[in-house]
């Protein structure tokens, strides 16, 4: 089970508050784990603690212009929009290739304090002996990274038309994220059995490229990071991509990928069941209580239904670590979790998962 384990299987604020009240857990708490109350994690039987975070790198760019706008080390400028942060700017959008031999790229070094601080986490975590210890991504992957600079639209139509472009884009970006990873992993390498990761490679109805442009042009990259990082951090590596990844399922697994996450289920061609047969001998899946038309939609004797189901599918012979799949937003009743978790715990232990606290 995880509930609120990584930054990515969390809640919303307001969700958090909802939920805290309707559990009766009262007043403040020494504890909180990435915004989450720690009495909510052991009452949901959460079996992960992450440390570390993505590391805001030393660069020229950032800047903080107002409360609700800033730029990012990479040069993304955001601002909030309708109670979100949104790319409001793209520094990159329409750069020739040349210009990025001279982009002021964020310098890859991370901050040694901040390495020290981690590290102290992660190993009294490993020494408490409680919880799987995750490693949150320390850097962001190479497809979001094109898009958040370039802009969606101008990056997806380089990857077809100009891929000199993208290649070179690659590499550099790889080039920051293998530095960053040396000195990360080394660090907390020791004391985890996984790390996280995050790229998004599908949109609702279908992956943003083909299988065949992911494996010219991503994979090599992908797979470089992701073999260094299990070099370095001897752990596996759990990758959160949203949306329909079906059909890059294959690239992903050969790319060293040994977890799946969120499991948007909601999205084209990601059933369960489908994705336990086809791919289940390969992957442990992550996710898949889904956040977009089940949990904020349905009653509670559906909530029910569905988590029994979502056990017995994606379950079977293991290979499952039940989770929201993706942060769960403000529109899901707070009942609805509590069912789902209760449910959850009843039904592990009929179907011999072991003892669920």
């Amino acid at each position: 089970m995880d509930l609120g384990g990584t930054t990515l299987t969390g809640m919303r604020p307001l969700c958090h508050e909802r939920l805290k009240s309707f559990l009766g857990f009262e007043g403040p708490t020494e504890r909180i784990h990435h915004g989450i109350d720690e009495r909510i994690l052991e009452w949901a039987g959460t079996d992960f603690r992450s440390v570390g975070a993505i590391v805001d790198l030393p660069s020229s760019h950032t800047r903080i212009l107002s409360p609700v706008e800033h730029v990012d080390c990479w040069g993304v400028r955001r601002k909030v929009v309708g109670g979100e942060w949104q790319i409001v700017e793209s520094p990159l959008r329409g750069a020739p290739q040349e210009a990025l031999a001279t982009y002021p790229w964020p310098e890859a070094r991370v901050d040694e304090e901040q390495l020290l601080q981690w590290e102290a986490e992660a190993r009294a975590l490993e020494r408490q002996g409680d919880y799987v210890v995750v490693a949150e991504h320390p850097v962001l992957g190479i497809l979001e990274l094109g898009c958040w600079l370039c802009g969606y639209d101008d990056f997806l139509e380089r990857m077809a038309a100009d891929q000199g472009f993208v290649q070179c884009f690659f590499d550099r970006i790889l080039e920051i994220q293998l530095a960053v990873v040396e000195q990360y992993y080394s660090v907390l390498g020791p004391y985890i059995q996984l790390t996280t990761s995050g790229d998004d490679f599908g949109s609702q109805n279908g992956p943003f490229i083909s299988p065949a442009m992911f494996d010219e042009l991503v994979a090599p990259a992908f797979s470089a990071r992701i073999e260094r990082t299990k070099q370095v951090g001897r752990c596996l590596y759990w990758h959160h991509t949203c949306g329909s990844v079906f059909r890059l399922m294959e690239s992903i697994i050969r790319c060293g990928v040994d977890i799946l996450n969120p499991v948007q289920t909601s999205a084209a061609e990601m059933e369960p069941a489908r994705l336990k047969t086809r791919f289940g001998s390969d992957l442990v899946f992550w996710g898949g209580v889904d956040v977009q038309g089940f949990l904020p939609r349905v009653g509670t004797d559906e909530v029910k239904e569905g988590i029994r189901e979502l056990i017995r599918t994606l379950g079977k012979e293991g290979g499952y670590v039940m989770a929201p799949a993706h942060e769960m937003q403000d529109d899901i009743p707070p009942e609805n979790i509590a069912v789902w978790v209760e449910e959850a715990k009843q039904g592990l232990s009929d179907e011999g998962y072991g003892v669920v606290q």
